[in-house]
Parts: C-alpha cells; sequence; structure tokens
C-alpha cells in the first residue's frame, strides 16, 4: 500500500510539471514616448496616473527634463499605438522615440 501511495505522488508530480510547461510566457516589450506636453511635475503625476493604469501597462518612468515617459507593457493586451491613444485622451501628444515600434514606421 505504502509502494502504491510513493508511486501515485510520483506520478502526480512528473503530470503537474509536465502541464506546467505548456504555459505560455508573457512577452513584455519597453518603448519611450517623448511627451511634448510634459512641461511640469503636475504633468508628470498626471501620466502616472493615468497611463500606469491603463491594460497591460506593467512599468512607468517618467523623466521630466527629457519629456520622456518610458512604458514596460504585456504585448498580448496593448500595443504602442494604444498606449498614444491613452496619452491623446488626457490631452497629451506621445511619440515613440525608441522601442519596439519605432524600427516598422
Amino acid at each position: 500500500m505504502k509502494r502504491l501511495m510513493v508511486a501515485l505522488v510520483c506520478v502526480m508530480c512528473a503530470c503537474s510539471i509536465a502541464f506546467a510547461q505548456d504555459k505560455p510566457k508573457k512577452k513584455k516589450e519597453t518603448v519611450t514616448f517623448y511627451v511634448e506636453e510634459m512641461e511640469c511635475q503636475n504633468c508628470v503625476k498626471k501620466v502616472e496616473k493615468n497611463i500606469a493604469f491603463e491594460k497591460g501597462v506593467s512599468d512607468l518612468r517618467c523623466d521630466l527634463s527629457d519629456r520622456t515617459a518610458k512604458v514596460t507593457y504585456n504585448t498580448s493586451k496593448t500595443t504602442p499605438e494604444q498606449l498614444a491613444a491613452a496619452f491623446k485622451k488626457i490631452g497629451m501628444e506621445a511619440v515613440v522615440t525608441e522601442g519596439a515600434d519605432k524600427d516598422k514606421k
């Protein structure tokens, strides 16, 4: 009986490892936007308050001196175009300066 239980536990572990490897990994990319309208600390707060919570965004870093916003996002949930549209919703024009889609344009 003890051998049967040990064998059953081993089979369960082997199956769980085999199925766990089938999960697709989330692909993340980072894109840098130039945001000309980002002129003050309140503008930075506005970007951080709104863009950081867009679907798929996992990290957001704003640099006021360069007027840039570096956004790390999940490629299966959003695109740089959708992120630029989110900037437009808050009254700011965002242009890709570095990252995923710059080479495609």
